[in-house]
């Protein structure tokens, strides 16, 4: 048995269809609408206009917590045969220990801890510092062993920052020293 559609039923899926294309068109203008708005409103501003920023980031390896021991021959024949090295090195290594002075005051004290689960990976240091544009004098001190008093690193410089600038304090383990860029 067939049933004869009439005309206003065939050209609903027309009209249909045509509601769909203008509604999501809506939609997609809408939301285009809103991200042209958050392009430009609010404004953002790095730093202020009479500011700028010491960086200090880095990633460095403390020295080993215990030196290498040279084992014995009777050590050595209690080990399994593919064990059997002369030197045996503890993996845990000492932690960071970074102090950044600004004008003769602590601006940031640190003690970055080894990562991995042995404690024998880098500790990493990452902090920002902003102050007035202008010149400064710029202490930092950097300790990455055991021993007890004193910093095994330190640099003294006097640096003129412009507004808006990035100063980045960095150490460079090949140099052994403290980097400012």
């Amino acid at each position: 048995m067939r049933v004869a559609l009439d005309d206003r039923a065939s050209d609903a899926p027309e009209v249909t269809s045509a509601f769909k294309w203008l509604g999501q068109a809506l939609l997609y203008a809408a939301f285009a609408a809103v991200i042209g708005m958050f392009s430009w409103r609010p404004v953002y501003q790095h730093l202020a206009p009479d500011r700028a920023l010491i960086k200090l980031s880095f990633s460095h390896h403390g020295q080993r917590l215990a030196e290498c021991q040279t084992m014995s021959a009777e050590e050595l024949a209690k080990l399994p045969p593919n064990m059997r090295t002369p030197l045996r090195c503890p993996r845990e290594r000492s932690p960071v220990i970074v102090e950044i002075d600004i004008d003769g005051v602590l601006a940031h004290r640190e003690v970055a801890e080894p990562s991995g689960v042995s404690r024998d990976g880098a500790a990493s240091v990452y902090e920002r510092l902003e102050v007035d544009a202008g010149a400064h004098q710029i202490a930092v001190r950097l300790k990455d062993s055991a021993r007890g008093e004193g910093f095994d690193y330190e640099r003294l410089a006097s640096v003129e920052l412009r507004p808006a600038q990035v100063l980045v304090v960095d150490f460079d383990p090949e140099q052994g020293d403290i980097t400012l860029q």
